[in-house]
């Protein structure tokens, strides 16, 4: 017994001093950005949601920051990804929607199912710098694990050409919409990889691809894509800063996931519940127990997320580690999803698509221990253009700007964000935004965020809503405030740059 309890002492005792070391060796913080698909303001314990367990995400938030005004950088995936990876607001960047590239492409096949031979998104701009690049200028290794949708296959911008050192998941986001896919795609710097490749599912593509026996297919790619992106975590010995970009698909549709006790736990609680028919062009599949299915792929990231971070406390590398959880943008309805049932806007207006706060407003918990305070809260504007400037600080990049600006073939090369550092370390001289700026060419929407002040143009029209007494953006006092109306005409004015694929209808400008 004496035995035992000594080797726990010292194993404890040694597992401390790892932590040491690896910080000793490793000044610089380790940083790991979680992104989650479609998951609305209101959908964890911690932001209020009372019928889905969120266990591993609420811990996360009472032992670092919850944020109550943090924003996506666009109400869809793409152009909100290409906010976060660029540090530019969705009027300057170069994807601003889900343009898609398999649409013509010749068809191949897996088995007896028909796939695209080219997917994927439009590119990230190759002139202009992205985070993982960055980070790897300054000694971190880069992985990430899930969505890309920053370019197709054989584009200007993929995972192996823009800084990322180990890569698995979905480049297309559209082909993310089968969790029980044809194929994933890799890139592997260790493995000797070159480009980015396919990784064919050969057990899945024994069945089809729409309808029953569709669900017997075994491989789903949310977890494996969370095993890769743990074996990666569990390779960090601390002598060199990592960079961790988890874009775990879920809760996007479509609903559908294993048959375990996550799943077989809602459907009792949900006994009475919804079916939904399918939308084979989609790739939805169709689902019954939507809610369930809804709750249960929350519950399974909540999962991913503890694991995540059980990982960091057994590798000794949890105090030099700063994890950052948050959604691409707001709550979806689609593949039978019920943004109503589940109150999922957080008493926010609007949905995905939208640039009403609730297609823009995120969860946004940050947990770094012994330098973010355990349970605070922060009401500090932000957006995800905000991050690069935040991870370059973090990093020790003096005036990323002036170093990363390409003076040489771009006359402008912008950069919106500013850092969130001293927030998160408790800081009195934050620096805060004059505004925040959206825009979205598939809804033709338009939102600009000044101080309490959030105006949404919809094809053209100008609406106001004051925050402060009008959360839901019921009232529109645009007629009772046109100085304002004006001002925030102009942040339009002078924030929109044009863009080839991507257009919105301006306000009149007097």
């Amino acid at each position: 017994m004496e035995n035992k309890r000594f080797w726990l002492l010292t194993g404890g005792m040694a597992l401390s001093t790892l932590g040491i070391y690896a910080q000793k060796v490793n000044e610089k913080p380790n940083i790991i950005y979680i992104m989650c698909d479609d998951m609305g303001y209101g959908d964890l314990g911690c932001y209020g949601q009372k019928y889905i367990r969120t266990p591993h995400l609420d811990r996360m938030a009472s032992e670092g920051m919850l944020f109550t005004q943090a924003y996506a950088g666009s109400p869809v995936s793409a152009p909100s990804r290409a906010s976060f990876m660029t540090g530019q607001h969705s009027g300057h960047c170069e994807v601003r929607g889900n343009k898609e590239y398999w649409r013509n492409a010749p068809k191949v096949a897996y088995g007896e199912n028909q796939e695209f031979s080219l997917v994927g998104q439009h590119p990230y701009d190759p002139e202009h710098v992205v985070l993982p690049e960055i980070m790897k200028d300054y000694g971190y290794t880069t992985g990430m694990f899930g969505k890309w949708a920053g370019g197709y296959e054989g584009s200007v911008s993929t995972p192996d050409k823009r800084g990322i050192d180990e890569y698995y998941g979905y480049i297309c986001q559209f082909q993310a919409h089968l969790y029980y896919p044809n194929f994933l795609n890799r890139y592997s710097r260790s493995a000797g990889d070159t480009a980015v490749t396919r990784v064919i599912m050969e057990e899945n593509i024994k069945y089809p691809m729409y309808g029953k026996d569709y669900f017997k297919r075994p491989q789903y790619s949310a977890d494996m894509i969370h095993q890769e992106a743990l074996k990666w975590l569990d390779a960090q010995d601390g002598k060199q800063p990592f960079f961790g970009i988890f874009t775990y698909t879920l809760p996007h549709a479509e609903l559908a996931q294993p048959e375990d006790s996550i799943l077989e736990g809602y459907k009792q609680k949900f006994f009475v519940d919804k079916t939904w028919g399918g939308q084979e062009g989609s790739r939805y599949n169709p689902s019954v127990h939507t809610h369930a299915q809804f709750a249960g792929m929350i519950t399974r990231l909540d999962h991913y997320v503890g694991e995540v971070l059980a990982k960091l406390k057994e590798k000794g590398l949890d105090e030099n580690t700063i994890v950052i959880f948050t959604s691409d943008n707001g709550p979806h309805e689609e593949g039978g999803a019920d943004p109503t049932f589940f109150g999922r806007d957080g008493k926010l207006r609007g949905l995905k698509r939208q640039c009403y706060e609730g297609g823009i407003r995120v969860p946004f918990i940050v947990r770094w221990p012994g330098k973010v305070a355990a349970g605070s809260v922060s009401d500090h504007q932000c957006a995800f253009y905000d991050l690069m400037p935040t991870f370059c600080e973090l990093a020790g990049v003096k005036d990323y700007v002036k170093k990363y600006r390409n003076k040489k073939k771009k006359e402008t090369d912008y950069f919106d964000g500013i850092s969130f550092v001293p927030t998160l370390l408790g800081r009195d001289n934050q620096v805060k935004h004059d505004f925040l700026y959206w825009e979205f060419n598939e809804t033709d929407q338009i939102g600009v965020r000044m101080g309490d002040w959030k105006m949404v143009v919809k094809k053209g029209k100008p609406f106001l809503y004051n925050l402060a007494t009008d959360i839901h953006e019921d009232n529109d006092v645009a007629a009772g405030h046109p100085d304002i109306v004006a001002q925030m005409k102009e942040i339009i004015r002078a924030q929109h740059t044009p863009n080839p694929y991507f257009f919105v209808t301006l306000p009149d400008f007097d």
